[in-house]
């Protein structure tokens, strides 16, 4: 997955956030596809996974702090990201499912089909409120 400028939100610091998810995105794919053993893959999905939640902390209190009216909806859908994830990395850490193509090619369907459909709707109240 490639960054391009139709992902940006208009806001430098969100922008490097989900450059940063791709970069995580992309390295669990290669690790994956160099048939990296389970350690590596599970740690590679670790910091994925906690960056995942640092970044959605740091939208969310930007949200809170412009009070961007879509705030409990936009939380929603990262909530059920979270949860996603995190029941995946329990199923994978006790052995129960492996990394394959479909869960990569939701992992980097879901982050540009919400940067492109949901992020982007805050941009101009962000951009308004004096981030740029």
């Amino acid at each position: 997955m490639d960054w391009s400028d139709d992902l940006s939100v208009g806001v430098t610091e969100i922008d490097n956030q989900h450059k940063r998810l791709i970069e995580l995105i992309n390295k669990l794919h290669d690790a994956m596809k160099a048939g990296q053993g389970k350690l590596v893959l599970e740690t590679t999905l670790q910091e994925l996974a906690a960056y995942t939640v640092y970044h959605f902390q740091a939208e969310e209190q930007y949200m809170q702090q412009f009070k961007y009216p879509r705030y409990s909806s936009h939380k929603v859908e990262h909530d059920a990201f979270v949860k996603k994830v995190t029941d995946f990395q329990k199923d994978f850490a006790e052995g129960r499912l492996g990394l394959t193509l479909d869960l990569m090619k939701f992992l980097k369907d879901w982050v540009k089909n919400h940067i492109k459909a949901t992020d982007k709707q805050y941009s101009a109240l962000f951009n308004k409120s004096g981030l740029a």
